[in-house]
C-alpha cells in the first residue's frame, strides 16, 4: 500500500496574528494618546513660557473679578432667607450660581499660572495703572468709589451689606436691585476692557461672557426695580 506525501503546511499558531493585530492596536492608542495629552497641554498652558505675568491685564482681571463677583455671590446668598419674591429667588439664583463658576475658572486659571489669587493694590492694571485708586471716572460706569470705603466701582460698601442683611420682604428686594444693579455696572466695565486688553482667548472670551450677560441682567433688573418702586442708585 502506497503512502501518499503530506503536502500540507503546518498551521500557524492560532493566537499569533492576533497577537499582532493587538500590538498593532496599542500602537496606534499609544500615538493618540501622545497627541491628545499635547492638545491638553497646549489648552490647559502647561509647558508654556509664555504665561501671563502678575501685571498682566490677564491676572488683574483673574484677580479683581474674581474678588468682585464674591461679593455679589455674597449679596444673593442673603435672598433665600430674607425675600419671598420668586422672581428675586430666581434672579439670585442666577447669579450666584454664574459668578461662583466663573470665579472658579478665574482662580483655576492664576493657579495654573503660578501667581497668587489677590494683590494689594486692585485695577492697576486698567489703562497702566490709571485705574489704582478708581481714578476711572473717564469709563463708564466708573467713578471714584474710594471716598465712600467701597473697594472697587459697583461693590457695596461694609455698611450697605450690613443694612442689606437687616432687611426683609419688600425691603430686601428694592436694596437688593439697587445694590446689583450698581455691582453690575461697576463689574461692567471690567469685563469689558479684559475684553479688549487680555492676551489669553479664554481670558477674553469669559470677559465678553460677562459684559454680555451683566448687561442684559442689568435691564432684567431695572424693570424689576422699577415694578417694586425703587429707584436705581448712582454709579458708584
Amino acid at each position: 500500500m502506497t503512502t501518499e506525501p503530506d503536502t500540507t503546511q503546518p498551521a500557524a499558531p492560532a493566537g499569533r496574528p492576533r497577537r499582532r493585530l493587538t500590538a498593532v492596536l496599542v500602537a496606534i492608542i499609544a500615538v493618540a494618546l501622545v497627541a491628545l495629552g499635547g492638545g491638553l497641554a497646549v489648552a490647559l498652558g502647561i509647558g508654556r513660557t509664555d504665561q501671563p505675568a502678575a501685571d498682566s491685564v490677564d491676572a488683574g482681571f483673574a484677580r479683581d473679578m474674581s474678588r468682585h463677583h464674591l461679593q455679589g455671590v455674597e449679596m444673593a446668598n442673603l435672598a433665600p432667607t430674607r425675600s419671598t419674591d420668586p422672581d428675586v429667588l430666581r434672579l439670585a439664583f442666577d447669579i450666584a450660581s454664574t459668578q461662583t463658576n466663573q470665579v472658579g475658572r478665574m482662580q483655576g486659571w492664576l493657579t495654573l499660572w503660578g501667581l497668587p489669587l489677590t494683590s494689594g493694590q486692585t485695577m492697576e492694571w486698567m489703562d497702566g495703572g490709571a485705574a489704582a485708586g478708581h481714578d476711572m471716572a473717564g469709563m463708564p460706569g466708573m467713578s471714584d468709589a474710594s471716598t465712600d470705603g467701597a473697594v472697587m466701582p459697583g461693590m457695596a460698601t461694609e455698611e450697605e451689606l450690613a443694612q442689606l442683611r437687616a432687611q426683609s420682604g419688600t425691603a430686601f428686594d428694592v436694596m437688593f436691585l439697587q445694590l446689583m444693579i450698581r455691582h453690575h455696572q461697576g463689574g461692567l466695565a471690567m469685563a469689558q476692557y479684559g475684553q479688549q486688553h487680555a492676551t489669553e482667548a479664554v481670558v477674553r472670551g469669559l470677559a465678553q461672557s460677562i459684559a454680555e450677560t451683566q448687561i442684559a441682567e442689568t435691564a432684567t433688573m431695572d424693570d424689576m426695580l422699577t415694578a417694586r418702586g425703587g429707584t436705581p442708585l448712582p454709579p458708584g
